[in-house]
Order: C-alpha cells, then sequence, then structure tokens
C-alpha cells in the first residue's frame, strides 16, 4: 500500500521517547498534510533525518503538527545504483521538466552543466535562488512518487570542475547524439560490469546530456579523458531534444540494473 511520504529535516524518530509524539514537518509540509485532510488513524512514510525509514499512524491532527506514533520501522533495501544526470543548462521550463521526472524514476543528484553551447545562462548572484527551486521541486517529486531520498540538485559546474570530480564515480556515460550507435547503455554497462564487478548492483553514474546545442568535441574529449571508464553512449538513431534524453538515459540506466521493472 502506498502512503503520503514526507522526509523530516532535524527529527530523528528513534530518539523519540514516547509513545506519541509530535512530527516535525517543515511548515510547508504540514501545510500540505492539512491540504491532504490527514486525520487519526491515517498512516504516513516518513523517512528521518538520519534517512531511516518508518511508517506512522496519525494519533492526532487538531494542532498544528499531526500526532503520531510508529506502526513500523523498515529495515533498509539492498543498496541502489546512484545516477547522477549531469544535465547541460537548458532554457525555460526545461531544467525543472527533467529534474521532476529524474527523481520519480531514481535519479538520486543533479549536476547543472554549463557548457559551450549552452543557451540558458545562470546569474551568479541569482544562481542560489534558482538552485533552492530545483530542490524544492525534487523534494515535491520525491514526495509524489514514495522514493526513499530527496535528489540533491548541485551547484552549477563547468566541464573543467566536473572532470575534476570524475573520480567520484564508477563510470561516466557521455551521451553524444554524434556517438556510434553500436554504442548502446546497455553495452556500456555490460563493459563496466566485467572491469568493476565488486560495484555492482550499486555503481555510482554520471550521466552525461548536453544542452540545445549538444556538446562540443572538445568537451567530450575532456570528458572522456577525466576518467578511466569514460565512455561516450547513444540513444539510439533519434536525435532527442536535450529534456527528452535527460529523462530517457536515466531510465534505460536504471531499467537495465534492475530496476524500473527490468532484470539485472
Amino acid at each position: 500500500m502506498s502512503f503520503p511520504h514526507y522526509f523530516l529535516e532535524t527529527q530523528v524518530l528513534s530518539r523519540e521517547t514516547g509513545e506519541n509524539f509530535e512530527l516535525l514537518l517543515s511548515k510547508e509540509d504540514a501545510k500540505h498534510a492539512r491540504v491532504a485532510r490527514l486525520s487519526a488513524g491515517e498512516h504516513l512514510a516518513v523517512i528521518d533525518a538520519e534517512q531511516d525509514y518508518f511508517h506512522c499512524q496519525v494519533v492526532d491532527f487538531s494542532g498544528n503538527l499531526p500526532i503520531v506514533r510508529i506502526a513500523q520501522k523498515i529495515e533498509s533495501q539492498q543498496e541502489q545504483p546512484a545516477i547522477t544526470l549531469v544535465q547541460g543548462l537548458a532554457k525555460g521550463e526545461k531544467m525543472e521538466l527533467v529534474i521532476r521526472h529524474g527523481t520519480e524514476l531514481g535519479v538520486c543528484s543533479f549536476i547543472p552543466l554549463k557548457c559551450e553551447r549552452s543557451i540558458m545562462k545562470l546569474d551568479p548572484k541569482k544562481a542560489g535562488e534558482r538552485i533552492k527551486r530545483w530542490n524544492a521541486i525534487a523534494k515535491s517529486a520525491a514526495m509524489q512518487s514514495g522514493q526513499h531520498f530527496i535528489a540533491a540538485v548541485q551547484d552549477q559546474h563547468s566541464i573543467g570542475q566536473l572532470s575534476a570530480r570524475a573520480s567520484e564515480f564508477d563510470a561516466i556515460f557521455v551521451c553524444w547524439e554524434e556517438a556510434d550507435q553500436v554504442y548502446s547503455l546497455k553495452r556500456a554497462l555490460t563493459h563496466l560490469r566485467e572491469v568493476a564487478p565488486e560495484r555492482f548492483p550499486a555503481p555510482r553514474i554520471a550521466l552525461v546530456v548536453g544542452p540545445e546545442g549538444g556538446l562540443s568535441e572538445r568537451e567530450v574529449q575532456a570528458l572522456l579523458d577525466s576518467h578511466p571508464r569514460a565512455q561516450l553512449v547513444s540513444l539510439g538513431s533519434s536525435i532527442l531534444r536535450t529534456e527528452t534524453a535527460g529523462i530517457v538515459a536515466p531510465a534505460l540506466v536504471l531499467y537495465e540494473l534492475g530496476l524500473l521493472g527490468g532484470t539485472c
């Protein structure tokens, strides 16, 4: 059964001493709970500040915050793949679309990428507010889709900054429309499994998608040079819009890794 999901910023439920206690929702989440008309007897899925997962039952919601009791602690699932989508900055609402749907799929983090051909430019003075908004969208999408974590939208990176962090990943897959179609994501994952079997079934993979104008050859080469397991990948014969590629690529990877109905 699917329950409404809430994420706690400071509260650790294992430290609560009483059987019934206030659930310290944020102001926005408490408002959401009221709009949803939560009432006594209903159950919630709660991920606390230590990322522990609980089912809680509402005892009373007559005050500002719900009073709940712990119905069950859900033991940690098997370690999951950590997919970071490095999305070339895109204009309009395209970034919001990618972050919302990517979070629903199970992307764990996003890195907005400043590229040579990016049409959208993030004003340094306004970048913080834009990142804050994108993180709010990721949180909303995580709550709606029942994720056990909130995908983090990181600060804008340049190609150089991303290359400097390449060692944080087990592999970097660069989605490029000029890549030979034989270089599929399935083939790239098969190769990664062969050379780094110890990282499965939960590899850390950075998926790079270019902006509207695509990645330049110089940028592609810099990314390939940044990691011994950086590979070009093709998403097929169709030339996809950047926001389409930003959704399709992680969906294909997660499917091949055994999520979204796939078998790894």
